[in-house]
């Protein structure tokens, strides 16, 4: 498995997708969107601390292996550039929407996205990058998106607003994750836009019937 690839390990749950991003298999953008979480949720951090801890212990414990051309692998981590330690959180800026991770990220705040118009009722603002498709979504209040299934992983951070589908409510902080398992229609909250991080390794495939997929794309 590579590590651009969210669907070959199977992630159907908050806790699979943090020990994915504790055993540092989750590509760049699905890792800036769960540093995202944890900024938005801070109580969570304990569930990652937690599984550190195990990781750590299950290293000390690991037998030890021999490694291959000892030489060349060493010289290779000197002559490589030093790590960045990760700061830690703080306090966002006064108006700032973004959490600090997808701000860096992405270079800009909400007041500065330059957002396309994707359907009636919803902005986008996208990149690929490490394999994925990675979006800023703006869904207008009360918008439904079109029903669809996924080709892939697909995970949701609401940044501000909430919508609700099939599963439940997601409101700020909370990561939709969808797979093929999943047909859904979410639908933006009627008091305020929906404001959402997207990271996705697969195309959609529309469902529902065509009245309803007409009626959805047309807003």
């Amino acid at each position: 498995m590579t590590e651009t690839d969210m669907v070959h390990e199977h992630i159907d749950t908050i806790d699979a997708l943090m020990a994915r991003y504790v055993a540092g298999s989750l590509p760049e953008p699905a890792r800036v969107l769960v540093r995202s979480h944890l900024e938005m949720k801070p109580d969570n951090r304990s569930l990652v601390e937690s599984l550190e801890l195990l990781a750590g212990e299950a290293l000390e414990i690991a037998p030890e292996a021999a490694i291959d051309d000892r030489n060349r692998r060493l010289a290779a981590i000197f002559a490589s550039a030093s790590p960045v330690a990760e700061p830690p959180a703080g306090a966002r800026p006064e108006h700032a929407l973004f959490p600090r991770a997808i701000r860096d990220f992405v270079g800009f705040e909400v007041d500065d996205v330059p957002w396309r118009r994707r359907l009636p009722g919803l902005k986008e603002y996208s990149l690929d990058m490490d394999g994925c498709e990675v979006s800023l979504m703006w869904i207008r209040p009360g918008r439904a998106l079109p029903a669809h299934t996924h080709k892939g992983m697909e995970l949701i951070l609401v940044l501000d607003g909430a919508f609700h589908d099939e599963r439940g409510r997601f409101g700020p902080g909370d990561i939709s994750i969808a797979d093929e398992t999943v047909d859904h229609r979410p639908v933006a909250e009627k008091d305020r836009p929906c404001i959402a991080f997207a990271v996705s390794d697969g195309p959609v495939t529309l469902t529902g019937s065509f009245r309803q997929m007409i009626g959805d794309l047309i807003g």
